[in-house]
């Protein structure tokens, strides 16, 4: 289904430019439940673009131009009236959802020419981070982690994006980590092997979906990335990074600069993952009824560097419910193409 109920499926040709400098293609537009996703002739997903994000350049003007932002170098040319008045509806909607920027920033700046005070006298950019990951609301810490999700996405390639795949990569999230905010991401290189971002956004290499044979791996790389996130917030490890002029820019403006989202994407795809105690990620896989054996051996395949993980396996000899149907795993492991 797509985002409006009248259309079970919604597609459109375009052309499709990456950035300033280079030739425009053409693309097939598809209109899904939450994003736009842009593929060649071939059926190759070439953009994955949030439908809260997708903006009209041109507004009035034929044919009519798209970007994921304002900000964003990728341009989509669509003369299709039908997918353009889709796309407007859902983000009219999407617009009448959100806080009014005015307001919000209104708030943000009363509460941030309090804080000036204290920070000009005791200069504490501690608190300062601490109130700027209080008071930024849901919508922005997604639109950040879309942010950096864009530009991560200009290294390691555009999600990998399948309709069946994305079905079972939403079942996959549901069983793990149950309702809420956030998705999981599949890119084709890029992060290591798994990493997360600001708003719920967990991202897994291809190689995490198939290079096994067991789904039980993905699924505990998930739940890792999961404990971290929970062990600290991703916006406030994001902030540390960035620094006290980026935090202060946000508090009052509700955004980010871009050079602070370009950095700290740079920052994603290198840093080494956050060291868990295995007490912490053996309760994580107890409460998700997931074993941590496939997971620990895919750590480390001679399982001495992980012998806690395999040893104390809180399902070890039970039976539980799979993470994904036999179907849901093939599907999962062809979301890349390959």
């Amino acid at each position: 289904m797509t985002a409006l109920s009248q259309f079970e499926r919604l597609e459109s040709s375009g052309l499709w430019r990456e950035g300033p400098q280079a030739q425009r293609r053409d693309v097939i537009v598809s209109f899904g439940d939450a994003s736009l996703v842009i593929s060649d002739t071939r059926e190759r997903a070439l953009a994955h673009w949030s439908l809260a994000a997708v903006t009209r350049l041109n507004p009035g003007a034929m044919p009519a131009l798209f970007g994921p932002g304002t900000d964003a170098e990728e341009i989509l040319e669509i003369e299709d009236e039908v997918m353009i008045g889709a796309i407007s509806k859902v983000t009219a909607a999407i617009e009448k959802r959100r806080p009014r920027p005015g307001r919000l920033r209104l708030i943000m700046l009363g509460s941030s020419l309090a804080l000036v005070i204290g920070l000009l006298v005791f200069w504490m950019p501690g608190a300062l981070r601490r109130h700027t990951v209080a008071v930024v609301p849901p919508t922005v810490r997604a639109e950040i982690g879309q942010g950096l999700l864009s530009r991560i996405a200009r290294v390691s390639g555009a999600p990998c994006h399948t309709t069946a795949g994305d079905r079972a990569l939403a079942r996959l999230r549901a069983r793990l980590l149950g309702p809420g905010p956030g998705v999981l991401v599949v890119l084709p290189g890029g992060v290591r092997q798994a990493a997360h971002l600001p708003g719920g956004l967990i991202l897994l290499n291809r190689a995490i979906v198939e290079d096994f044979d067991d789904a039980d791996i993905p699924a505990g790389f998930i739940l890792a990335e999961a404990e971290r996130a929970a062990r600290q917030d991703p916006l406030d490890l994001m902030l540390r990074n960035v620094g006290t002029r980026a935090t202060f820019h946000l508090l009052t403006t509700g955004a980010l600069p871009v050079e602070a989202l370009n950095g700290y994407a740079e920052t994603v795809l290198t840093r080494p993952p956050a060291s868990l105690t295995d007490a912490a990620l053996l309760a994580r896989f107890a409460a998700a009824e997931v074993p941590s054996t496939p997971y620990a051996y895919a750590l480390d395949v001679s399982g001495e560097t992980v012998l806690g993980l395999i040893e104390a396996d809180p399902l070890r000899g039970r039976a539980y419910k799979p993470v994904l149907s036999d179907a849901d795993w093939i599907r999962l492991q062809g979301i890349c193409g390959g």
